[in-house]
């Protein structure tokens, strides 16, 4: 028996990629998913996918950068499965190709609500929910530009240095109340949003993975599914506040 049975887990970003991925790990350890997305194709392509596999999902359609979506999404997690222990924060976006001089202020806007404000909005209403129960997890998908921007991405890396930023003061603040908190630093992985990125900028995917990993390959989205299900699990009790880096090796050059 897998200590997920009979827990709640909840996945934004969970149509596609990484959410995908990590949605159908969660089932397939025997959690109940809430599987969080815009895109209700892609969602209840999820949700389909983990009853095929014989387990259990439901498909929110979620605006995260939404409070009053956001609150819904948690209310569905308790009010359908009874409670909530285990959350990826994985709702993502990558648009701008521009110098900061040249970024469209509405531009900015919308990747800092959708990559910063939903972790805030997001956490919020989890760490609630666990509160009510017996505590939880929390996993945020900051990224390797955490720590190492590329070029022409202000607005997406200070989205994701402040997800590290507010995933680690959470961590000191909720830890002790039983609530534990870490983050995922994904490199290149293979999913749509990369490739999409490396078209428009007009670039080899050969030559970007050579480039952004040791391996010269991109990582897959079960490679993070399986971080972000550690990071769940009574195996990293004692890791808190952590930024796992699933890159591939690119942070150690």
């Amino acid at each position: 028996m897998s200590e997920f049975d009979g827990r709640t887990a909840l996945v934004t970003g969970g149509a596609g990629g990484m959410g995908r991925a990590t949605s159908l790990a969660f089932a397939r350890e025997g959690a109940s998913v809430v599987v969080a997305d815009r895109s209700e194709e892609g969602g209840l392509g999820t949700v389909a996918a983990i009853e095929a596999i014989g387990g259990r999902a439901v498909f929110v359609p979620t605006d995260v950068s939404d409070a009053a979506d956001v609150q819904a999404m948690v209310a569905v997690a308790v009010d359908t499965f009874g409670g909530l222990h285990a959350a990826v924060n994985a709702a993502a976006i990558e648009m701008e190709v521009d110098y900061l001089a040249d970024l469209d202020d509405a531009d900015f806007d919308r990747v800092i609500a959708i990559n910063l404000r939903s972790v805030f909005l997001c956490m919020k209403h989890e760490i609630r929910a666990m509160l009510a129960g017996s505590g939880g997890t929390i996993v945020n998908i900051a990224s390797t530009n955490s720590y190492r921007p590329q070029p022409h991405q202000s607005a997406y890396t200070a989205s994701k240095f402040g997800v590290l930023g507010i995933t680690k003061s959470a961590a000191v603040d909720y830890a002790p109340r039983g609530v534990r908190i870490n983050a995922i630093c994904p490199g290149a992985i293979d999913t749509p949003m990369l490739r999409g990125a490396i078209s428009a900028r007009g670039r080899d995917p050969h030559e970007v993975a050579t480039r952004l990993s040791l391996t010269g390959a991109f990582g897959q989205p079960d490679d993070i599914a399986n971080a972000a299900l550690w990071l769940s699990s009574d195996a990293s009790a004692f890791t808190i506040g952590h930024a796992l880096a699933v890159d591939g090796g690119y942070l150690a050059r």
